[in-house]
Parts: C-alpha cells; structure tokens; sequence
C-alpha cells in the first residue's frame, strides 16, 4: 500500500461524500477520479462504521466483494449504513455535520477449526450454521474475548448460543 495516512483519508473521505451527497442531495455518486490505485484496483469486502456522539449509528458491510472494486464497495455500503441498517432510523441532513465514519477493509476469509485460533483485537469472526451467518469486526470497545465475540456473532445470526457454528477469520484494515 502507498503511504497510509493519505490512503485513510481517501477510504474515509469518499465514505463521507458519498454519505453526504446521498443524505443531503439524494443520488449515489459516482467513483471519483484521483482515488489511490489500491481502492480501483482490488476487490475487497468492505463496512462503513458511523457512530453520532461516540455511539453507534450505522454499519453495513460485505464479507466478500460484491462489486468490480473496493471503491464501489465503499459506496454501496456507505449509502446502506446510513438509510438501511435496520437498527437505526435513516440519517437525516441535520445529522452530517456530527457523524464518525470509519471504513474496514476485509481480508478473505480462512477457516479455523476452534476459537483458540482468535484473537479479538486482530481477526473478526464469522459464525455459520446452515444459511445462519453472522459477523462481528475485531477490535471493537466493549468486546474484550472470543467467546463475547463468537456469542455476538451467533446472536446477529440468531443461532443459539448451545448450537455448534462453524469458524471463520478474517482481518481489517481500518481506516478512520
């Protein structure tokens, strides 16, 4: 990757425009010129983390890429975390000017055959049982083992806590 900083600005910078323009002038824009060769050039799983006043707002993601590149990714999901998560009302206009976006960008996922295989600070885990799936990103406040980590992510999947899962790993690059 080139120089990180400038590569932070750019994930969360078009997150916050693409929000912006969405929330304020209702359409999706388009992939900007200029952007760093790494979010045209690879595809990538992707969430958009917006939090109002330190608590969470928004956060919608993909697992796996579900676009031609990680800046359509972005985009899509920028646009979903702030109208879609459907723990939250839409954000309004009147919110923008207060809002914390972060951006994680994922590796691909490997499986791993037990939680001694986590660590909560540098992998996320991804639960799956039949269709049920659910994910939790790592290093996230509040969450301090693998086991709240893997309980958190079987009850966003709404598989019981007694029921055997299978195990997924994957880590982030977050920019914020």
């Amino acid at each position: 990757m080139s120089n990180p900083e400038n590569s932070s600005d750019a994930y969360v910078t078009l997150a916050r425009k693409t929000i912006e323009t969405y929330i304020g002038e209702g359409y999706k824009i388009p992939v900007p010129e200029g952007l760093p060769e790494e979010m045209l050039n690879r595809r990538a799983g992707a969430f958009v983390s917006i939090h109002k006043n330190g608590n969470l707002r928004g956060c919608i993601g993909t697992i796996l890429s579900t676009t031609d590149c990680v800046a359509e990714e972005i985009i899509q999901n920028a646009i979903s975390a702030s109208t879609k998560d459907p723990r939250f009302p839409a954000i309004t206009k009147s919110e923008l000017p207060d809002l914390d976006i972060s951006v994680d960008v994922l590796s691909e996922p490997e499986d791993i055959d037990s939680p001694d295989q986590l660590d909560v600070k540098r992998y996320g885990v991804i639960v799956t049982k039949g269709f049920r799936r659910g994910l939790l990103l790592p290093d996230l406040e509040g969450v301090d083992t693998v086991e709240e980590q893997i309980a958190i992510s079987k009850m966003k999947a709404g598989i019981g806590d007694e029921e055997e899962v299978s195990l997924q790993r994957f880590e982030v690059i977050r920019h914020h």
